[in-house]
């Protein structure tokens, strides 16, 4: 199944923001970085640039990483509703910077976190429907707890882009069997 690309993109937006404050480490310092991080995954719309605002988003990521470590759908399906809910999601569609129409579910002006929030549970929903929650993952690396969406064709995506897991868990490999190997 191809998933829509605000779908895709907004899945993964949710997944890197909830990766800001991994492995103890928070990378949303400041309003500074949190605006960083809101053009790099193209977050568009109002932005207050307070301290406020930064303690907001901070504050919705445990709740969007409830998705990856929820035990069933219904959990999901319960999480979804309740960002959608409490953002006051409205869909709406719009065309812009060369996608084509697709979904905006909340106002440009409405508040930041509200936004990030009701296009995460908007992503969820479509996950749900698609039956595709399979793809938001944790990182397999054992010394890793970030998120991650397999958007690969054959679903398989194991590691985190945050910390090189991929590449450190293919050496570690290599190093044991080399060892085996003498």
């Amino acid at each position: 199944m191809v998933l829509a690309h605000d779908t895709a993109r907004d899945a993964v937006a949710a997944a890197q923001l909830v990766n800001t404050a991994v492995r103890g480490d928070e990378t949303l310092t400041d309003v500074a970085a949190l605006d960083a991080f809101l053009d790099g995954v193209g977050v568009t719309g109002r932005r207050d640039g307070t301290e406020i605002e930064l303690e907001q988003v901070r504050a919705l990521r445990p709740r969007l990483r409830a998705a990856w470590e929820a035990s069933d759908t219904e959990a999901v399906v319960e999480l979804a509703n309740r960002l959608l809910r409490e953002a006051h999601a409205r869909p709406w569609l719009i065309d812009h910077d060369g996608w084509g129409w697709h979904l905006h579910v909340s106002e440009l002006d409405a508040p930041l976190a509200d936004r990030l929030a009701a296009e995460a549970g908007m992503a969820l929903a479509d996950l749900i429907r698609a039956g595709e929650l399979d793809r938001l993952r944790i990182c397999a690396a054992d010394d890793c707890d970030a998120v991650l969406v397999d958007l690969t064709r054959n679903r398989s995506r194991i590691y985190c882009d945050t910390g090189n897991c991929g590449n450190r868990q293919h050496v570690a490999a290599y190093r044991a069997r080399q060892r085996g190997s003498s």
